[in-house]
């Protein structure tokens, strides 16, 4: 069986499996309203001749540093099967995916595989070397990474979403893609394909198996009511504290006396910025009602090196253990610097809560809760299956939309 079919084979498979795995959750309890898109892992770039990606591969030149190895260019590539990966070190979507990407490195770099991942930030503090490096060397990286502040190599990819794979042949052509969580499975066997074409041998092809903790656990989907929030006036949602928001000025927030699911409010003396709220006096508080297995807020000291005392409660007591890996069973816990923080982990039953955290000193920055937020892909533009445009954020497995899929059998048409 050749490589294209070897794909087509596999994207298949994963579009049959999905909605089977469906039906027999279906069968077991009640499930939440289906999405209105469908959550199929969706493998880009199988059919036809393979495109030429030394224009991706090239854009590597503009990254602003590297960390774990020397600049990486297109012909020191030559040869290699490439493995590119974006991710930002907030998002807790690609954190999920990191288990296998950290193993599929290990596995196959004595098969000619080459990891790299580009780190395209969010988030100012983000575009930091130093906290990138921080990164990487908390979360256990070791493969290659280019810091991309200026977002030039995400451009140079045109790519769309965290977190997203692109794998490249050992002649540099780009041979899939895919956008989102979830298809580890295949996505590995594609590799294995491009290696196999490469002239590799001898690995083992049963896939990785991984251990994850912490945030890097797989998503419970079917328990997830609650869309990632801001708290920067520029994206903020549901926001219900009286009187709105003041815009780049301190002023002073009371939590309402009732919050609807997936409504947030301030309490205390804030200055809401375009990107963050900063707390400038001492017990200011944030709630949020919430339906999800996990909460997780990007948040951190404004000043290097700073700390910030917090805790946390869950409908008005402290989480026990409901507690994340960032708190105690108090509800205790420290910021120490700028990323995101696991708050909550709730054992089942999941139900709507009440969130609140106190901040016990000034100074802290928050960004953005996360919990995992499904995102429905836009419109597809561009040649046919050479490209999924998306809306710049974190998305959830695979999502497709029934016209991409439609697009299967039928060519492209601008006028869709």
């Amino acid at each position: 069986m050749d490589l294209n079919n070897l794909l087509l084979a596999v994207t298949l498979a994963a579009a049959i499996s999905a909605p089977i795995a469906s039906h027999a959750a279906e069968t077991e309890a009640p499930q939440p309203p289906p999405p209105t898109w469908l959550r199929v892992p969706f493998l880009h770039g199988l059919f036809g001749n393979p495109g030429d990606s030394q224009s991706e591969l090239t854009s590597l030149d503009r990254a602003n540093a590297w960390i774990n190895s020397p600049p990486l260019t297109a012909s020191d590539l030559r040869g290699k099967v490439v493995l590119v990966d974006f991710w930002t070190l907030t998002c807790v979507n690609w954190r999920r995916t990191l288990p296998y990407v950290r193993a599929w490195a290990d596995k196959y770099r004595d098969k000619g595989l080459v990891v790299i991942g580009v780190h395209s930030p969010e988030f100012e503090f983000e575009k930091k070397p130093d906290n990138v490096r921080t990164a990487v060397k908390e979360m256990r990286i070791d493969y290659p990474v280019a810091v991309d502040s200026d977002q030039l190599v995400w451009n140079g990819f045109d790519n769309e979403a965290w977190p997203a794979l692109y794998f490249i042949d050992a002649e540099g052509r780009l041979r899939h893609s895919y956008l989102g969580e979830g298809a580890y499975e295949q996505s590995e066997m594609v590799m294995q394909a491009l290696l196999k074409e490469a002239g590799a041998d001898g690995f083992d092809r049963a896939p990785v198996m991984v251990d994850p903790k912490g945030p890097e656990v797989a998503a419970d989907w079917r328990d997830l009511m609650s869309p990632e929030n801001y708290v920067g006036y520029e994206k903020a949602e549901n926001f219900a504290s009286a009187g709105g928001t003041m815009m780049d000025k301190a002023a002073i927030y009371d939590l309402p006396s009732h919050l609807r699911l997936n409504e947030w409010g301030l309490s205390g003396d804030w200055t809401v910025r375009k990107d963050a709220g900063r707390l400038n006096k001492p017990d200011g508080k944030i709630a949020y009602r919430f339906h999800a297995r996990d909460l997780n807020l990007v948040m951190g000291p404004a000043a290097p090196g700073a700390a910030v005392r917090f805790r946390v409660l869950i409908d008005g007591k402290p989480p026990g253990p409901a507690h994340g890996t960032d708190v105690d069973e108090q509800g205790i816990g420290t910021a120490g610097e700028q990323r995101l923080y696991q708050l909550i982990r709730q054992p089942s039953p999941i139900a709507d809560r009440d969130f609140e955290i106190e901040f016990l000193d000034p100074g802290v920055e928050v960004f953005a809760f996360t919990l995992a937020d499904p995102t429905r892909p836009q419109r597809l533009k561009g040649p046919q299956w050479t490209r999924r445009r998306l809306p710049k954020r974190s998305i959830a497995p695979g999502a497709a939309s029934s016209v991409m899929l439609q697009r299967l059998s039928r060519p492209y048409s601008s006028g869709e």
